[in-house]
């Protein structure tokens, strides 16, 4: 199930049901679990371990030393679960501290020249289109979708079931549910996600209802937030609450806020 021409680490930890291609280099540290195809020319290194069912794409560069100034060669390590899929060099970095991991759930679907930076955090189920670039430390939770040629800032956080239209910039975080463009600008809700996501009509009014009011009130949203609180109770609704109340770096503000580049951590425009 390995192609003559490919390059495997006597140390390198490869279940027989593994397909490497032509070309392909695994180094020592690496685990790959069952059924995993390795294209052509793709390259696993660093301390990373890989589940199951797991398809790379050709030339694909996955473990490799983050790109900071400050890392030092130790040997850290990446994370992947199972049923990914890695397009046409991808790239994901392992971490820059041994005490933390690069780590991507299951059923992620990475398009051809996506990055994921060092310390990065996917869950499951995630779509980055062509061209994304994450920085380093960025979370994406589960089944949020990145539209192509779009920028993360390091340490920004992208809600679950959130979206970024395509060519968007964000350096403060993206709510769950809601849909960003341009740069840290809201222009509403994923409904077609939610749907899809089986959310009831109930809860897809709730959140309507709370985006209005967190971000279209006009009021400041540490304020908003708190109002919320007691007008809003829905598992989805609470969701969101919790994440804008987490927040550190601020979150996108809405269209609506004409000149505005998104809320500040206080809840004030930035």
């Amino acid at each position: 199930m390995i192609h003559p021409t490919a390059i495997v680490h006597p140390g390198a930890k490869l279940d027989p049901t593994v397909q490497v291609g032509p070309c392909a280099v695994i180094d020592e540290w690496v685990e790959v679990g069952p059924h995993c195809i390795i294209g052509p020319h793709v390259y696993l290194t660093g301390r990373t371990i890989i589940g199951s069912h797991n398809r790379f794409f050709a030339g694909c560069v996955i473990g490799e030393a983050p790109q900071d100034m400050r890392y030092a060669g130790e040997p850290t390590g990446c994370r992947i679960g199972d049923r990914n899929v890695f397009r046409e060099h991808v790239t994901v970095h392992r971490s820059n501290k041994v005490t933390e991991e690069t780590v991507l759930g299951s059923e992620n679907f990475l398009m051809a020249n996506a990055h994921v930076a060092h310390n990065c955090r996917l869950g499951s189920q995630v779509i980055l289109a062509n061209g994304i670039l994450l920085g380093g430390h960025v979370t994406v939770d589960d089944r949020a979708f990145i539209s192509g040629n779009s920028v993360v800032h390091q340490f920004v956080r992208v809600g679950a079931l959130s979206m970024l239209q395509g060519g968007s910039a964000i350096s403060q975080d993206l709510p769950p549910y809601a849909v960003a463009m341009g740069r840290n600008t809201l222009c509403g809700l994923n409904i077609i996600g939610l749907r899809r996501a089986g959310l009831t009509p109930a809860e897809r009014l709730e959140l309507k209802q709370l985006y209005r009011f967190l971000f279209r009130s006009g009021k400041n949203l540490r304020a908003a937030l708190a109002e919320a609180r007691t007008v809003f109770s829905g598992a989805p609704a609470k969701s969101m609450m919790d994440f804008v109340a987490a927040t550190k770096r601020g979150v996108c503000a809405d269209v609506s806020k004409t000149g505005d580049l998104g809320f500040d951590a206080a809840g004030d425009p930035a």
